[in-house]
């Protein structure tokens, strides 16, 4: 029974006429039989034991609350410090150096092992019941399970450790070892030098693992192994020339290091080597990526309705874009005859407005200069708080990271928080003039904008220092992509709408850019469950999304190498969007934009749906 109904009742029992027996299953209730003859002293004094009586009821049902909550928690230690047992790398990533000395070995008993662990903790959930768990707490739960359940789908249905031969590659996490400032260079070399010993093994127990690789992975995994052997091979000489390690020390790691780069070119040249007349198709199928959707996004749409929503937004950005482009034509084109096709018109202002960008030897620093002028702009406009002491730091993208995107965010986890976070940017460095133009056309500068928008200030960076700033732990390390994403993506349009560089170009470069997010998902689900080929991929990124050859022949290759990633941005973004919208009309005048932000913020990377529901109830 809510405790507020059983208070009320017991109070209407001292304003009745007639004799009565309060019961109560409470071992600490009695029996009292009382009348109107009484007086009203003895009244007061039954109506005071019939509150304190329930008080102590409800008191004693808060505390048992309480206390599954806290078994809960106790649980949530003991379940993310086994789950960096399993995956000291990961481990790595979000600031928990324990086991950094250690390279787990992808073998079969690897696998078992993760199997394993899933099913056990799994079962471990079944002990809690989740109606009685805290709302952050149900949340939690949610998650676990569903990355449990994740891991199992992985290892038994998606198989990618028999067909993705780029998912072996040590040099990320040995790089993130000389790269760390979280211990001494000392104690991070010799954990450096511990993690090597396993590095044969690890390769040879990867040869093991691929059965029928697609041609598309394999060529990654040959590319970025040979790029990381600089890891090894400059980096820690590097590392160990600024080190305080004896000479032995210092002879025997290079040698050990040989070795590994060694078995680093093994695998790459078995890999050219690798006999596979009939590779396995990059294509997940309509059954898995269905399913993978629902895991990875956890959203409250399903994968068809989200490609769906994509077809019709696709076509209402078409109707602005037309709007703005008609508008700045003369502007442009001055009396050139307009186009009689809506999308030929808007490419060719689109074209005309994308010669204004920076040069190839010159995109790295333009990104650095924006950073502080977007902070400067969100502290005037009130839009939410950005902690000074927490350092982003524009870099160029490591050889280990290439061939996925030109740009990322690499933030410090939750045990690190003072870390710096980096912002990864592309060299352009070996790229013919014909690339690079058609590059710096599609990263104009306004496009530019919008990007370092997305990336750093408000997105990417700053969600994620908040993240760790969450109170729960799960909530941080198991950051959900679409509400990562679709944050970065929501901030795009909230800057603009709040007046940053307004102008028609900078909002038609935007829905350009947000036309990228909506043909994301629309290739990524035409690809995988549609057949889409490279020519239909290639015209609806040109043609319908306006982007440079250079920039769609980039993301056939994204999609060749991922599923369902891409739908994060619109996914996420569509529901936080819908979400704030939803508030402000709800609310009215009362609703505060800082507000929204920095509550929506606070819980971390959870799911948006999740953070939905939290946020509505907190407002209660």
């Amino acid at each position: 029974m809510d405790k507020c109904l059983l208070f009320n009742s017991a109070v209407l029992l001292v304003n009745y006429k007639e004799r009565y027996i309060l019961k109560s299953t409470n071992r600490f209730i009695r029996m009292f039989i009382f009348n109107e003859s009484k007086n009203n002293k003895m009244k007061k004094t039954i109506a005071s034991l019939a509150l304190a009586l329930v008080l102590f009821s409800c008191n004693e049902k808060e505390n048992a609350s309480a206390n599954i909550d806290k078994n809960f928690d106790n649980y949530k230690d003991y379940f993310v410090n086994e789950l960096w047992k399993l995956n000291p790398d990961w481990a790595a990533n979000q600031g928990f150096h324990n086991y950094d000395s250690i390279l787990i070995i992808p073998d079969a008993n690897s696998k078992t092992r993760q199997l394993d662990f899933s099913k056990t903790q799994l079962d471990s959930l079944k002990n809690y019941s989740l109606e009685k768990l805290s709302d952050n707490n149900k949340t939690d739960f949610y998650m676990i399970k569903n990355l449990l359940e994740g891991f199992a789908f992985s290892i038994n249905e998606v198989k990618a450790s028999e067909w993705d031969p780029s998912r072996y590659n040590v040099g990320g996490s040995f790089a993130e070892i000389l790269n760390g400032n979280y211990d001494s260079l000392d104690n991070r070399l010799r954990n450096f030098n511990l993690k090597m010993n396993n590095i044969p093994a690890y390769y040879e127990a990867a040869k093991e693992n691929i059965k029928n690789p697609t041609a598309e992975h394999t060529a990654l995994a040959i590319a970025q192994n040979l790029g990381g052997i600089s890891v090894f091979e400059v980096d820690l000489k590097t590392a160990l020339e600024k080190s305080k390690l004896d000479a032995d020390e210092k002879t025997a790691m290079l040698t050990k290091a040989k070795l590994s780069i060694k078995a680093i070119q093994d695998y790459a040249s078995w890999l050219q080597k690798l006999e596979n007349k009939t590779p396995r198709s990059f294509r997940l199928g309509k059954d898995l990526y269905a399913k993978k959707f629902d895991l990875d996004i956890q959203s409250g749409y399903t994968a068809e309705e989200i490609y769906q929503k994509a077809i019709t937004q696709k076509k209402e950005l078409h109707d602005k874009m037309f709007t703005l482009a008609d508008k700045l034509w003369s502007k442009y084109l001055g009396n050139t005859p307009k186009p009689a096709d809506k999308l030929t018109l808007i490419k060719q202002v689109i074209d005309k407005i994308s010669l204004q960008h920076t040069t190839p030897e010159r995109f790295q620093s333009e990104i650095e200069k924006q950073i502080p002028e977007l902070t400067a702009y969100v502290k005037e406009k009130d839009l939410l708080y950005i902690d000074p002491s927490k350092p982003l730091v524009v870099r160029k993208e490591p050889d280990y990271m290439a061939g996925v995107a030109g740009a990322s965010i690499s933030a410090p986890g939750p045990y690190d928080k003072n870390a710096n976070t980096y912002y990864n940017v592309g060299s352009l460095s070996g790229w013919s003039n014909e690339e690079s133009e058609s590059y710096l056309r599609e990263y104009n500068d306004y496009i530019l904008q919008i990007l370092n928008i997305h990336e750093a200030i408000p997105g990417h960076y700053t969600q994620l220092v908040y993240s760790n700033q969450s109170p729960s732990i799960i909530k941080a390390i198991l950051g959900n992509g679409a509400m990562i994403e679709g944050w970065a993506v929501y901030t795009e349009r909230m800057m603009l709408e709040s007046g940053y560089k307004n102008s028609d170009e900078m909002w038609l470069m935007y829905y350009k850019w947000n036309l990228r997010t909506v043909c994301n998902t629309i290739l990524d689900n035409s690809v995988h469950t549609r057949n889409m080929s490279k020519q239909e991929g290639i015209s609806l990124l040109t043609k319908e999304a306006f982007q440079q050859t250079a920039e769609a022949e980039g993301k056939w290759r994204r999609v060749t190498l991922s599923q369902v990633q891409l739908c994060s941005y619109f996914t996420g973004y569509t529901e936080i969007y819908d979400f704030r919208e939803e508030l402000k009309k709800e609310q009215g005048k009362a609703f505060n934009l800082k507000q929204f932000h920095e509550k929506f913020l606070s819980y971390g990377s959870a799911p948006v749906k999740y953070i939905k529901e939290l946020m509505l109830k907190d407002k209660k």
